[in-house]
């Protein structure tokens, strides 16, 4: 795929997601920000599954850590390095510690050739209250397209 195009694919994607996630987070206020960091990963056609490690930092609060996986099902073609996602939390005014434990699923879309990017928008957590919206994008080296649908489950550590 050449470079450009792919770059373009994802950034149209990534406007798209953009003017979607705050109607997500319409009913939440603006939490803190996760980070993530991803495991390398190989794309198998219909599918990955990739381990993460993640950070909460609360707007208020200590910080909480959780680990999990990330799941993308629908195309996608490469391998890729670890990398690093970012996302800006909305949730329910009260959210205890551990919250953000749970189930989520979305839109995703990446594409990487050396060095790429990607996006991801997903609600799930504790009752499905949580929104996650990125804050910027994805970065990763490798070659890798995908597109379709993401899970990411994640389990409180501390």
């Amino acid at each position: 795929m050449d470079r450009p195009v792919a770059r373009d694919a994802v950034l149209a994607v990534a406007m798209a997601f953009v003017t979607v996630a705050p109607a997500l987070a319409r009913e939440r206020i603006e939490a803190g920000k996760l980070t993530c960091d991803v495991s390398a990963g190989v794309g198998m056609v219909i599918g990955s599954k990739r381990q993460v490690y993640c950070t909460f930092e609360p707007t208020t609060g200590p910080e909480e850590v959780y680990t999990g996986s990330f799941t993308r099902y629908g195309l996608d073609l490469g391998a890729t390095t670890g990398g690093t996602m970012v996302w800006v939390v909305y949730a329910p005014t009260d959210h205890p510690a551990g919250a953000l434990a749970g189930k989520y699923a979305g839109a995703s879309a990446e594409a990487t050739v050396y060095a790429g990017l990607g996006t991801n928008v997903l609600v799930g957590g504790s009752g499905r209250t949580i929104a996650l919206q990125p804050v910027s994008v994805q970065g990763q080296v490798g070659f890798n397209f995908a597109a379709g649908m993401a899970g990411l489950e994640l389990s409180f550590v501390r």
